[in-house]
């Protein structure tokens, strides 16, 4: 999952949609507190639990959303945010701590019966769910979701899982064909019943259903491809107010035609939900300190100047979480633009992972990492740190690296481009940092910064637009599509998981030791022994120097006082924006 956005915009002061600059108890920390509010509370309990209805719930962005088209979402933010207006068959738990990243029936019955030895899999659909007109959701929607997923043209953003699992070579999505009977990767039984048909076993089939949002369903009549995203038809409890407004915003209204009795995953309780996007981000810190926003939807935390008025102030710090946010920011270094490993390894063995721990904020920012998996992955292991034999204090072995530049014929170094998010504070600094660390060895960084908001379709997550601008490194983060080793490193590593856009196996990695392990797990039944093959392959890379592990994030997040129902969310990494209220 694509770790959160955090950006800036230099004209952020021209937006002021829907976004005043008072809300309903905002400023007033007496408004909506609690006396038992303390630092990081909300990292594993409800905070200001309420099952009061009314507000309006005021969310900000610094940039905007890849897209609101809940199959065309990959970020964490988008996924967590969607779940506003939109259902799938599966979905993570809304409770706090562990029990959040597991999947629990959404629009099904139960979770999905496997068959033909784990080659299909069955899930019914609640009966009486309906759209935002009120028509009741039918199967042949979700058949018809999935479906749209083959076409990359029109869905850049989304993961790929359906077109690698399902047995359905071939076919070109929906928009290229509308007879829906050439799709053979599902078959609908009935209104209420279909069947995922795969090309081999996959025990975890039931995470796939349930991550992002390519099985809520979506009427075939109303689908209008590209745009889709701008007013997309709702099956959750809010409905979009007229079209959203890219780079300004909208608003999310009550759906009249959502029935609390067949959702047990979300509430309803602010009267409307209005974005803005286009505030920079250190706007956002002041003015969810003031009250006057109460999320800030990339949900990576308050940039430095807000960190330290919170660490420092009681009476802010009580109101603020400190989760390990499940998310693990790193240096993905590309296979293809740096195809030597000894090269690679240079440039693990330099890295001032001390100066880009910091960049990050320090022991507030983070852990500095070991392992490609973060620590909350199912059966992960901590792994060894093949780099830091004597670089006890992470700030680089210069002797080391000069010896992996010897041995791939580099020993003056080499130049390479490192690209990052230019408006996101803490990569900027990271790319920094290691410029000037990898300097020490004479390998040079030339560093390009992007905007966020394309920077993982058409920058690094574009093979092409990587191989054109010679990009050898670039920032990234990731966090579990779901919470095994498949859910974490497959689509970040897999050869099969290479796509021309929203491509996160950005280091375009086709080692065949990899390769093969991911074609074996797949036919794993036991968990354990999944998760053995998982650390053996997160092992590898780190054998490949294909990726330079650098931070297991935390986040500071600030909860104002009128902001009900806030805890942190294992399976997104961030506050639960589903439930949430607001006192005022």
């Amino acid at each position: 999952m694509k770790s959160p956005k955090v950006v800036t915009s230099a004209a952020a002061g021209a937006v002021v949609l829907s976004l005043g600059l008072s809300a309903c108890g905002g400023g007033d920390d007496s408004s909506g507190g609690t006396s038992s509010a303390k630092f990081d509370a909300g990292s594993t309990a409800v905070v200001n639990a309420s099952d009061k209805k009314g507000g309006v719930l005021k969310v900000a962005q610094p940039d905007d959303f890849e897209s609101l088209d809940p199959a065309n979402i990959y970020y964490a933010y988008g996924l967590n945010f969607t779940r506003l207006y939109s259902r799938q068959l599966m979905t993570y738990a809304s409770k706090p701590g562990a029990e959040g990243s597991k999947m629990v029936p959404d629009l099904a019955e139960a979770p999905g019966t496997p068959g033909d030895g784990g080659k299909t899999w069955t899930y019914k659909i609640r009966r009486g769910v309906k759209y935002e007109d009120g028509t009741e959701i039918k199967a042949k929607d979700i058949k018809y979701a999935v479906a749209r997923t083959f076409d990359r043209g029109v869905l850049r953003n989304g993961p790929s899982y359906f077109t690698q699992l399902l047995d359905a070579d071939g076919y070109k999505g929906p928009f290229k064909d509308k007879d829906l009977d050439k799709f053979k990767g599902v078959e609908v039984k009935d209104d209420y019943t279909l069947v995922f048909k795969l090309k081999a076993p996959f025990a975890e089939f039931d995470q796939v259903v349930g991550f992002s949002g390519q099985t809520v369903p979506v009427p075939q009549d109303k689908d209008t491809g590209t745009r889709y995203g701008m007013h997309p038809v709702s099956s959750g409890p809010y409905k979009w107010e007229g079209d959203y407004q890219p780079k300004k915003g909208g608003t999310l209204v009550r759906n009249t035609n959502w029935d609390a009795q067949t959702d047990p995953n979300r509430k309803q309780l602010p009267d409307k939900i209005e974005v803005q996007a286009g505030l920079k981000a250190e706007e956002i810190d002041n003015r969810l300190m003031a009250g006057t926003v109460h999320v800030d939807l990339p949900g990576s935390g308050v940039q430095a100047a807000a960190r330290q008025q919170i660490l420092t102030n009681p009476k802010l710090k009580a109101n603020a979480d400190n989760p390990l946010a499940g998310f693990h920011w790193y240096i993905p270094i590309n296979t293809k633009n740096i195809p030597n490993v000894e090269c690679r390894k240079a440039i693990v063995y330099a890295a001032d992972r001390a100066a880009m721990f910091r960049a990050y904020g320090g022991d507030a920012g983070g852990q500095v990492s070991t392992s490609i998996q973060p620590p909350a992955v199912d059966g992960r292991e901590k792994g060894q740190d093949f780099y830091t034999k004597a670089d006890v204090n992470f700030t680089g072995d210069v002797n080391a690296a000069k010896d992996a530049l010897n041995k791939c014929g580099k020993p003056s170094g080499f130049e390479t481009v490192m690209v990052f998010r230019s408006d996101r504070p803490k990569e900027k600094a990271t790319a920094e940092a290691l410029e000037q660390s990898l300097a020490r060895v004479g390998i040079k960084l030339q560093l390009k910064g992007y905007p966020s908001g394309t920077y993982t379709n058409e920058q690094l997550g574009s093979p092409a637009f990587v191989k054109r601008e010679k990009v050898g490194l670039g920032t990234y983060g990731w966090a579990p599509d779901w919470n095994t080793g498949y859910g974490y490193l497959q689509p970040i590593s897999d050869k099969d998981a290479i796509v021309e856009t929203g491509n996160a196996n950005a280091e375009e990695l086709d080692d065949s030791v990899v390769n093969s392990k991911w074609d074996e797990v797949v036919k794993v039944q036991d968990p354990a022994q999944r998760a053995k093959i998982y650390n053996e392959i997160d092992a590898r890379i780190r054998e490949q120097a294909a990726i330079l592990p650098n931070v297991y994030a935390k986040s500071l997040l600030f909860r104002p006082t009128s902001l009900t129902n806030v805890y942190f969310h294992a399976g997104y990494g961030m506050y639960d924006y589903a439930n949430m209220g607001v006192t005022g």
